[in-house]
C-alpha cells in the first residue's frame, strides 16, 4: 500500500518529527510505501530537507500562500503518487489536509492530533467534525488526546490513542548511579505560551526561602517575547546565581543522563518527549497535572504530580526528591523501565503500521 504523510515543514514541533519517523520506519516494510509531504514554512530548513532526500526519503513540498492553493497543490499530488491512505498530522494541516484527500478521492484518510489544546474557533471545529464523515481513523498521540477528541463528540469506534515515541538508543547505556548524577533540575522543552517554566520559577524561588539552593538548567530556545518575562522574573526573584537560560543543546541525552530531576511544568501537552527523555535517561520526574502528563507519570511510581500552576506543590516535590533518596532512586528505575516498556519508536511505529494493514483490508 501507498501512505501520504502530510505535515508542516517547520522542522520544531512533535507532528513533523512523528511523520519522518514513520516514513524512515515503513522501509523495513515489505508491504508499505511512504511520501512525506511537507508544507512550506519560510523558516523551513532546506538542508534538513535535503538530508532526508539523501537518506532515501520520497519527499514532496506543497505551497503556503493561502489555504485553497495549499489544498489545490496537495489533490494534484494525490493524483500524481495515487496514495491508499492519506495521513494528515497535526493543526491546522490535519484541515487542509483532509479536504485535499476527499476531492482527490483517496480511499483511506487518517487524521493525526497532536495536542490536547489547538487554536480552534467555531469554523474550524465545525470543519473538523464536517470532515470526519469522511475521515476513517482519527489518532491522538497520547490517551489524553484520545479523551479530548471523544470530548469533542467524535465516533469513539474512530478515534485511537497511538502513544508518540522516542528514540531509544542514545539512553541504552545504564545511567550513572543516584548520588553520582549532579544534584541539578533540567526542563527541556520550547519558551513558548504553552510551557509554564513561569511556576517552575516561582518555585525555585520557594526552595531558596527553605534554605535549598540548588541550580536549574533551561534548555530550548524561544522567542523574545516570551523569554525575556521570563529573564526578568528570574532576576526579580533574585535568582540569576541559581537559574541558567542555555538555549538549544546537542547534548540533551548525556546532560539528562548526569541530571538528578527533571521538571516538566506546562499548561498542557499532547504527549512530552522530553519527559519521556528523561525518564528513560534515569531522571527522577515531576509534571504538572494535565492532559498528556498524568497519563505518563503515575504519582509516586515512576514520578510526582503537581497541580497545575501551583508553585508550593512543585517546589514540595522538588525537596521530597531531593531529601529522599531512595524514594526517588525507586521512582527513577520504574520510569526507566516503562519508557523502555511502552514509549519507544518502534512500539509507536508498529501501531500505526497495524492501522494502516487493517484500514486497507476494511478491518477498521
Amino acid at each position: 500500500m501507498k501512505v501520504m504523510h502530510f505535515v508542516t515543514g517547520g522542522f520544531s514541533g512533535g507532528a513533523t518529527q512523528v511523520a519522518i519517523s514513520l516514513v524512515k520506519a515503513s522501509r523495513q516494510q515489505t508491504d508499505i510505501e511512504s511520501i512525506l509531504v511537507l508544507r512550506r514554512k519560510s523558516h523551513m530548513p532546506k538542508n534538513r530537507v535535503e538530508q532526508l532526500k539523501q537518506e532515501g526519503l520520497e519527499i514532496e513540498t506543497v505551497n503556503s500562500w493561502t489555504h485553497i492553493t495549499t489544498i489545490f497543490a496537495l489533490v494534484r499530488l494525490c493524483r500524481k503518487h495515487k496514495p491508499d491512505i492519506f495521513v494528515a498530522h497535526g493543526f491546522s494541516e490535519h484541515l487542509w489536509g483532509r479536504i485535499a484527500a476527499v476531492l482527490a478521492r483517496v480511499p483511506r484518510i487518517v487524521h493525526v492530533e497532536h495536542n490536547t489544546r489547538e487554536r480552534y474557533n467555531r469554523f474550524r471545529l465545525a470543519l473538523s467534525s464536517f470532515l470526519n464523515r469522511y475521515t476513517d481513523a482519527i489518532v491522538g498521540c497520547s490517551e489524553g488526546v484520545k479523551e479530548v477528541l471523544l470530548g469533542r463528540g467524535y465516533l469513539p469506534h474512530k478515534c485511537y490513542a497511538i502513544s508518540n515515541g522516542i528514540q531509544l538508543a542514545p539512553f541504552e547505556k545504564m545511567p550513572a548511579e543516584w548520588k553520582a548524577r549532579k544534584r541539578q533540575i533540567v526542563m527541556v522543552s520550547r519558551i513558548a505560551k504553552q510551557k509554564d517554566h513561569a511556576t517552575l520559577i516561582r518555585a525555585m524561588s520557594k526552595l531558596k526561602e527553605r534554605g535549598i539552593e540548588v541550580p536549574l538548567k533551561i534548555i530550548g530556545k524561544g522567542k523574545n517575547k516570551n523569554l525575556l518575562p521570563l529573564k526578568r522574573l528570574v532576576t526579580q526573584y533574585g535568582l540569576s546565581d541559581n537559574i541558567e537560560f542555555m538555549g538549544y543543546r546537542s547534548d540533551i541525552p548525556d546532560l539528562l543522563m548526569q541530571s538528578q530531576v527533571f521538571v516538566q511544568c506546562t499548561h498542557y501537552e499532547g504527549m512530552p518527549l522530553t519527559l519521556i527523555e528523561a525518564m528513560a535517561a534515569g531522571c527522577a520526574v515531576i509534571g504538572s497535572e494535565v492532559p498528556g502528563v498524568k497519563e505518563v507519570i503515575k504519582h509516586e511510581h515512576n514520578g510526582l504530580l503537581h497541580t497545575h500552576e501551583n508553585e508550593e506543590e512543585l517546589a514540595n516535590a522538588i525537596e521530597r526528591i531531593l531529601s529522599e533518596s531512595e524514594l526517588a532512586k525507586g521512582m527513577s528505575a520504574n520510569a526507566r523501565h516503562v519508557a523502555f516498556e511502552k514509549f519507544s519508536t518502534e512500539v509507536m511505529h508498529d501501531n500505526y503500521h497495524q492501522l494502516f494493514r487493517d484500514l486497507s483490508h476494511n478491518e477498521v
